[in-house]
């Protein structure tokens, strides 16, 4: 049965990444279709990082993916029988 502190920390996992969601998807699918002169432009990134930051992101993920499995498969090794 889940806490009330895990559904306060997994209600704000959700409500973030659905701003993110939401704030991604207005940047990417919206915004080219507004004027550049217009206010809302200075609440966004420029377009190139609409493809760094993610592939940024995607990279770091597999690194700490990799570090993870390493150091499992570190601790889980048997020592090395010796052979007299």
């Amino acid at each position: 049965m889940a806490t009330a502190t895990d559904r306060l920390v997994g209600f704000c996992l959700v409500a973030f990444s659905l701003l993110l969601f939401v704030y991604y998807t207005f940047w990417i699918v919206i915004l080219p279709f507004i004027d550049s002169d217009y206010g809302i432009h200075r609440y966004f990134l420029p377009r190139e990082f609409a493809v760094i930051i993610p592939v940024v992101a995607g990279l770091v993920l597999l690194l700490f993916i990799g570090i993870f499995i390493m150091v499992v498969m570190w601790k889980s090794r048997k020592p090395a029988q010796k052979s007299d």
